[in-house]
Formats: C-alpha cells, structure tokens, sequence
C-alpha cells in the first residue's frame, strides 16, 4: 500500500466518524453546547475542520482554495468558540463547507504527482500544521489524526448531551 492509499483511507474514515458524530447535534444550541467555556464545541469544530482543509488546499493548489469571508475569525487558528449561535452561520451550510472541502483535498491528494507527495514537508519554523513532518505526503496522514483528535472532542459533547456512542 502506498503513502497515497494510507492518507486517502484516513482522510475518509476519520471524516466518516465526524459525519457520524455531527449527526447527533440537531438544535442551534446544541452545536454550541459546552461542558465547559474553555472547550471546543460542535460548530467550532465542523468550522475549523473544514478551513484546516482548505488551507492545505490553498497550500499545493492555490487556485482551488475558496474560504467565506469572516471565518478566519470564527474558526481560524488562535479563534475561541463563542457561546450564542447566533455568532455563526447555519449549521447546513458550515456543513456544505466541510464536506466539499473535504471532497476537494481527497481530489488534491489524487492529483498531486508522487515527487510532489515525497517533497520535504515545511521547516519546523514555519507556522503550518505539517512542519516538521517527512513528506508532504505525511501531512495528508496528519490532516487525519487531526481530524480525530477533534472527534475525541465531540464525543464528549456528543456522550454529555445524553446521546449513545456511535460505536460499539
């Protein structure tokens, strides 16, 4: 199996829980449920999943990047989940956004030659969430574990407003 096939398999189970996960919040007040002000709630999460995405996206093929105007501020790096929902757009269309960047980095993974998946990652000093890793095919694998470790923070959320757990 190839590095390609490693990432693309990650890329699409890890969004499969979120997806799963994500289902469960039904009301607006439910995509900001906190158990504490310090923790990342639902709509924070689909928000940040989806510009994280993008700005990998934007990293290799930067004609393809497309990211609404205000959502750095929302769900950026270094942005804090605010409490009333009315602060964010409708959940409907935080997910199109997640699921069609999503669709658009599997799309980039598949097109991008193998030279360019063995290109060195960026130095550890530069400010990218893949700095520091072998290839920039192993920043493909951490857009995954990233992803997951978010889900572990929905699941929380997710188990505290009295839902089952998705597996098991």
């Amino acid at each position: 199996m190839e590095l390609r096939d490693h990432a693309r398999h990650l890329l699409q189970f890890s969004r499969k829980f979120t997806e799963r996960l994500l289902e469960c919040f039904k009301t607006p007040d439910d995509w900001v449920f906190q158990i504490d002000p310090k923790v990342n709630h639902a709509m924070w999460i689909a928000g940040h999943l989806a510009l994280v995405d993008n700005s990998f996206i934007c990293r290799f093929r930067p004609d393809r990047g497309r990211k609404p105007e205000g959502w750095d501020r929302l769900f950026g790096f270094g942005s804090q989940p605010q409490p009333a929902a009315a602060a964010y757009p409708s959940p409907p269309e935080v997910l199109a956004y997640l699921r069609e960047r999503r669709q658009a980095l599997l799309e980039v993974l598949e097109e991008m030659t193998e030279d360019e998946l063995r290109a060195p990652a960026p130095a550890p000093s530069e400010r990218s969430p893949i700095a520091g890793a072998p290839s920039v095919g192993h920043g493909f694998l951490f857009i995954g574990y990233h992803e997951g470790l978010h889900s572990g923070q929905l699941t929380v959320a997710h188990r505290a407003l009295g839902n089952a757990p998705v597996i098991g």
